[in-house]
């Protein structure tokens, strides 16, 4: 048969999700995440949507997965063995950082340690300029003095990080040659592949991430190849990248690092296609699972991008308290209200809500594993949000109980289990709506008129609260939305970005180097693109990121694609002031601009969904089943009707409070919204014009 069958698979912090496109159908599975051996998770996952689908595991034609491996690595210290090859003087850049305090009252302050310590940390005598002149050379003997060294050290993987080797990377790659034929299982990441960008510090952090997180992920993708020709599954495999684009396997290897954020990555992308197929301009992404939940800002189907993003915070949600990496990235705000956040009372007796996770093992009280703290899930249950013989499709069925108990216990002094639930509700739904509000004011962005795109398993439980929170007046449940991410991996394009540092100020702009530079970009980005997508003409984006001469921050501005000439300075000054001003809503006359780096993004179109056609409204169906449901206005529960979503027909307004089940999630209709199904499918909530 023709493999026309695609398969996408995220794992998350407590589910791992599938969803199989064949055709027309979209069949999905959930299943709890093994964190011992994430592969078999995977293969429980794929072996029930295959078995769903009625189809074998060689009629794939495409598997695509995105992974929390490499960001638990970096949070848990799981990583590998890993040394630090750098210039002599330069040992403590991991310590020193940028020497910076993320807070300036804090005097106990703790900084997060250098994932590679001092004592793993070896230099040689080796020196290149800014301008990539060399200054001292790099002898092969001082590098083959280390060997035994690294030996002693243990050492798994090795961080290659010169002084100014964006510029002169020769003696990185001289390093990685004598030393990798010394020691042939040693790993190796050069800062000139992995960041050669500006700014040693964040390069140096990127670097080591990428060496400490390599083998891992290295061994784990290698060990599900192999699982899954085992099983049958003979299609290649893909990765999705932090930046929202498909790698294939090997440059997965190469550069583990910019898997980071590919799960919710994925999520963004659904959201992006959702936009673009309903003719939604500005919509805001949100993304809930079992762990956390992610706000993305999305503008004419476009994520907002960044080239910086932290990991592993020492505190949770303060920025630069975390390990900082240099890569292409969805930029999106991440809180810790996830269905297995923990709540708590605090020394106040305010209640608290994450970041700690119940996760997959034990889980929520409810799941029956052994879990007893109390979680957003079990406060879903017992407000009746969720029906607990009905969870995950009927695979699994919760203790409202147990749900009851944790609630009581855990949070003492709160008297009974309900009014404890409907706290837990509102401090995470407001917790959510303060970080949106935030996440848009510091990027210069308004709320006001977006749609609230709501996917994971918990998010369209919470979509229709938080709505009402930032004054949303549309949310939109996409289809299938319990494994948003999954079916985002599959509207991915086969793509990837490069940078480089090449310091110029338009006043004095230098054409012809410009022009070799984006050329050596584009043939490294089209050989990996290439590679995922064959035969198919990949779109070319070219930026710079520039800023007045001495601010500390860049912007990000489009370089028109073809040859630079004698004109460029000019209308690339132009393009400046026009990013510069829409962002700061003013220009500073009579300084030059300098731009530190310049980025190439390459990208072979991705698998878009077909627009959306109008449908007519129609009355409401009967419902044969009512459920008790707690009212967050009225503080008391009612008696709504339950829809199953695959019993509804496009078109059939549904007056709120209402409750729309299906397998992966259920979405929540509040008395101040009605629900109807668009043509593609996706329930699409709007604010009803007067309350009921």
């Amino acid at each position: 048969m023709q493999q026309t069958i695609r398969i996408g698979v995220d794992i998350g912090g407590t589910f791992t999700d599938v969803a199989l496109e064949d055709g027309d159908r979209c069949l999905t599975a959930k299943v709890l995440t093994t964190p011992e051996a994430p592969e078999i998770g995977v293969l429980a996952a794929l072996d029930e949507a295959t078995r769903r689908a009625g189809v074998e595991a060689a009629d794939a034609g495409l598997i695509i997965h995105g992974t929390t491996l490499a960001t638990n690595a970096l949070i848990e210290r799981s990583g590998a063995r890993t040394a630090l090859l750098t210039t002599e003087g330069f040992r403590d850049v991991l310590e020193m950082g940028t020497e910076s305090r993320f807070d300036q009252y804090d005097l106990g302050m703790q900084k997060p340690p250098p994932l590679i310590p001092r004592r793993h940390r070896f230099v040689v005598r080796e020196r290149v300029g800014a301008d990539g002149q060399v200054l001292l050379p790099l002898e092969r003997a001082e590098l083959e003095a280390l060997v035994p060294e690294l030996v002693a050290a243990g050492t798994e993987s090795l961080a290659i990080a010169f002084l100014h080797s964006f510029a002169h990377p020769d003696h990185e790659r001289l390093a990685a040659e004598v030393l990798g034929q010394a020691l042939p299982d040693v790993w190796m990441s050069l800062s000139s592949e992995v960041s050669p960008e500006i700014r040693e510090y964040e390069r140096f952090s990127t670097t080591a991430a990428n060496a400490y997180v390599q083998p891992l992920v290295a061994g784990y993708l290698e060990r599900l190849r192999q699982e899954l020709n085992a099983a049958g599954f003979k299609t290649p495999l893909f990765l999705m990248l932090s930046s929202g684009g498909v790698c294939e396997l090997e440059t997965a290897r190469r550069f583990p690092v910019r898997l980071v954020e590919s799960g919710p990555a994925g999520g963004a992308i659904l959201a992006c296609d959702v936009a673009r197929q309903c003719g939604f301009n500005e919509v805001v992404s949100f993304d809930m699972g079992g762990t956390t939940a992610k706000i993305c800002l999305v503008d004419e189907a476009q994520p907002q991008m960044s080239r910086d993003m932290e990991v592993a915070r020492a505190y949770r949600f303060k920025a630069g308290s975390g390990l900082p990496l240099r890569i292409p990235v969805i930029e999106m705000v991440e809180i810790g209200a996830g269905g297995g956040s923990i709540a708590r009372l605090d020394a106040m007796q305010r209640i608290q809500v994450g970041p700690q996770s119940a996760g997959a093992q034990p889980g929520p009280a409810c799941y029956g594993q052994g879990g007893s703290a109390p979680t957003v899930t079990d406060a879903n249950v017992v407000l009746g949000r969720i029906d607990p013989n009905h969870f995950a499709g009927g695979t699994m069925v919760l203790d409202a109980e147990a749900a009851k108990a944790a609630l009581r216990t855990g949070l003492t002094g709160l008297g009974e289990a309900v009014p404890a639930a409907f706290g837990i509700a509102e401090i995470v739904d407001e917790n959510m709506a303060n970080a949106a509000r935030e996440h848009a004011v510091e990027r210069g962005k308004s709320l006001a008129g977006r749609t609230l795109i709501a996917f994971g398993g918990s998010a369209p439980i919470h979509a229709a609260r938080l709505a009402e929170k930032l004054d949303i007046a549309r949310v939109v449940v996409p289809l299938a939305a319990g494994v948003g991410s999954a079916i985002g991996f599959l509207r991915a394009p086969v793509a990837f970005q490069v940078a480089r540092t090449n310091y110029q100020r338009l006043g004095s702009l230098d054409p012809a180097a410009l022009n070799a530079m984006f050329a050596a970009m584009s043939q490294e980005a089209r050989a990996v693109v290439a590679r995922g997508a064959p035969g198919v003409a990949p779109e070319e984006a070219r930026f710079g990121y520039m800023r007045y001469l001495g601010q500390g921050h860049e912007i990000p501005v489009e370089v028109p694609a073809g040859e630079l000439d004698g004109k460029a300075g000019g209308f690339l000054r132009e393009a400046y002031d026009r990013a510069y001003r829409a962002r700061y809503g003013r220009l500073m006359e009579g300084v030059d601009v300098e731009v530190m780096s310049w980025g190439l993004a390459l990208t072979a179109a991705g698998n878009a969904s077909p627009g959306a056609e109008p449908v007519t409204p129609l009355p409401p169906p009967e419902s044969d089943h009512r459920r008790e449901i707690f009212d967050a206005v009225t503080g008391a529960f009612g008696s709504v009707p339950v829809y199953h979503r695959s019993q509804l027909t496009p078109g059939e307004v549904l007056p709120g409070p209402a409750v729309i089940v299906e397998d992966q999630t259920t979405t929540v209709v509040t008395p101040a919204f009605e629900a109807s199904l668009n043509g593609p499918g996706h329930i699409v909530l709007e604010r009803r014009k007067q309350a009921p």
